[in-house]
């Protein structure tokens, strides 16, 4: 087990606690597999009625996995493998399974930071799921910024909100908060942060047969302190769906240059920030995931994150924003004009047969 995954049993709720404040509770593959083991062995505990992840800090419910420890590890070889890499992403995307398809109630308390993932340990399946946001959410898929593409079933779940709203996160890498979450529908009820400990102690006395329906009756009361249809998605979506639609990011960048409105300017801004290629890889795994199940995204992405590092796009993301920190990353190719579908297809190219998937076995 790891120490920053703490566990406990109250009520016949399994709680999750994760704590490692220091780095924003970022996934290990430690704490992959911490988690990983306690969720299968509440699956089948009758005494385990849900489960309930948290965080111990208020700053972040998760950041995301451990860059730091892609770098270092992905730069200890010339070709950018490593057992260590290859161990982390097979295992995370099977917990992301593992929860997308939880057999009781999974509630998710999103406070402060989640990212990456974050999100994927959040983003749990419709038939367990209930997702929890407060007035600290900070939302977002950022890792086109380091080199990467949205993973964790981002193409999944970013497919699969409403309009084009997926894409502009996915391109963007852009932060949202509650109420912009929950009109992607990326969460489901909001609490503020000093309801928190009351919530907290209905749980330990609610006898309710469905644990999720008595929180959202307690959330009942603060609807409109986070309302969807006043956040910014909603009063941008109009524009998203006309920027965002298309096949082609340079398309895409050329229809924000040609718009004066602030929001398409400053998106553009935004997106000349980011590796050319991997948006180019993010628009096409998005259109992709959109008719694919999420075992077949999560294979999908499996794929994906080898030939990321064997490109070493993710590499050069994590030293420009991370390690050297000078925030001018050497992005190859370096303009979007000069990004060829060649290029992006070669990131989709099968790695193992279907019988050596290291994720062949997730269904549905």
């Amino acid at each position: 087990m790891s120490e920053y995954v703490i566990t406990s049993v109250k009520n016949q709720i399994g709680y999750i606690t994760l704590d490692r404040p220091k780095a924003l509770n970022s996934l290990s593959l430690e704490m992959v597999r911490a988690l990983t083991a306690t969720l299968l062995a509440w699956r089948d505990d009758t005494t385990i009625r849900a489960v309930f992840i948290h965080s111990s800090s208020e700053k972040a419910f998760c950041a995301g996995g451990d860059i730091r420890f892609f770098y270092d590890v992905g730069t200890a070889t010339p070709s950018g493998d490593s057992a260590l890499l290859e161990d982390f992403f097979t295992e995370e995307y099977a917990l992301n399974h593992l929860i997308h398809f939880y057999p009781k109630p999974y509630i998710a308390l999103m406070n402060g930071v989640v990212m990456g993932g974050g999100m994927g340990i959040a983003q749990a399946g419709e038939n367990c799921r209930l997702r929890i946001v407060t007035e600290r959410t900070k939302m977002a898929m950022p890792e086109v910024n380091i080199g990467l593409f949205p993973d964790v079933g981002g193409s999944y779940f970013l497919s699969r909100t409403p309009g084009e709203i997926g894409t502009y996160l996915g391109l963007t890498g852009d932060i949202i908060a509650a109420a912009d979450a929950l009109y992607a529908g990326l969460a489901d009820v909001y609490i503020p942060t000093s309801e928190l400990p009351a919530l907290l102690s209905m749980l330990e006395t609610s006898n309710a047969q469905d644990i999720r329906l008595a929180i959202r009756e307690f959330a009942a009361p603060f609807v409109s302190q986070a309302n969807p249809a006043s956040s910014k998605l909603a009063g941008q979506r109009a524009l998203i769906d006309q920027f965002f639609s298309g096949n082609n990011v340079l398309a895409i960048a050329e229809k924000l240059s040609n718009n004066s409105d602030a929001f398409a300017q400053q998106t553009l801004v935004t997106m000349e920030k980011r590796s050319p290629l991997l948006m180019c890889v993010t628009l096409e795994q998005l259109r992709r995931g959109a008719g694919q199940n999420v075992s077949d995204c999560l294979r999908m992405e499996r794929t994906m994150v080898r030939h990321c590092f064997k490109h070493g796009e993710v590499l050069e993301g994590v030293r420009a924003l991370v390690v050297d920190k000078d925030n001018m990353p050497q992005w190859s190719p370096a303009h979007l004009r000069d990004v060829s579908q060649e290029q992006v297809d070669q990131f989709f190219t099968e790695v193992w047969p279907g019988h050596a998937h290291p994720l062949r076995h997730l269904q549905g």
